[in-house]
């Protein structure tokens, strides 16, 4: 079997993402490293959970676990009750499409396409099930760019591709997203006024959101603090 079928429908309804026992390992012997330690992480809907630890602890690996793009060495990874670890590549891709949604630095936005253009773009991927359920439009307006729809990139600020970036990634309407270093190019005021938007995001529409990142100014705004060293997750604080 391919298919991720869903598992434990208490689990869908009550949590976007739970890793249990993870761990993840590159090489063998001398060489062996563990980029994940026996990870236990959930994140409830409507939860904003941050992750902080120094350069090369494996909060890159997190979110590579977490978002299905790599499958870890041990251990079960589940968003809105899907079994990421059952399926193979192409049942792992299906469920990012549908259920996980991705932030990366800067927005990480094509050059050449408008900021409507932009959110649009996930919805031409989606199956027809979840298609069209937020409008771009309104998705703009909802972060503030509805007035600079018709920009490009290198016509935006850092903090409104930041803004388009997140509205791009909740298009399909995903249970989870999955945020790395949002603030990395902003100045104080922009990073705090993109991660309220997070936030605000997170509690709305309930969505499981998890944050990498190295910005401790902005942890106020999260519910949740976690902190990585040498692949191993605990409470930050």
């Amino acid at each position: 079997m391919n298919a991720i079928a869903a598992v434990e429908p208490d689990t869908s309804r009550r949590h976007g993402l739970v890793l249990r026992d993870v761990s993840l390992q590159h090489g063998d012997g001398p060489d062996l490293v563990r980029a994940l330690d026996e990870v236990n992480l959930t994140v409830a809907p409507g939860e904003f959970t941050a992750v902080v630890g120094p350069s090369g602890a494996g909060k890159s690996s997190l979110l590579a676990v977490a978002g299905g793009l790599t499958r870890p060495t041990a251990g079960t990874v589940l968003v809105a009750g899907h079994d990421l670890t059952a399926g193979g590549q192409r049942a792992r891709a299906a469920l990012r499409r549908e259920h996980i949604g991705f932030v990366f630095q800067s927005g990480n936005l094509l050059p050449a396409l408008t900021a409507r253009d932009q959110v649009r773009l996930p919805l031409q991927f989606a199956s027809g099930g979840r298609r069209g359920r937020r409008d771009p439009r309104d998705l703009l307006a909802e972060v503030g760019m509805a007035e600079k729809a018709d920009r490009r990139p290198h016509q935006l600020s850092g903090g409104e591709r930041q803004r388009v970036g997140i509205a791009r990634a909740l298009v399909t309407e995903p249970r989870l997203l999955l945020v790395d270093e949002p603030t990395a190019a902003l100045d104080r005021a922009r990073s705090h006024e993109v991660v309220r938007l997070l936030a605000r995001e997170a509690k709305q529409r309930r969505v499981a959101v998890v944050m990498v990142t190295h910005d401790h100014d902005v942890l106020e705004h999260c519910d949740t603090v976690y902190e990585m060293v040498d692949g191993r997750l605990s409470r930050h604080g």
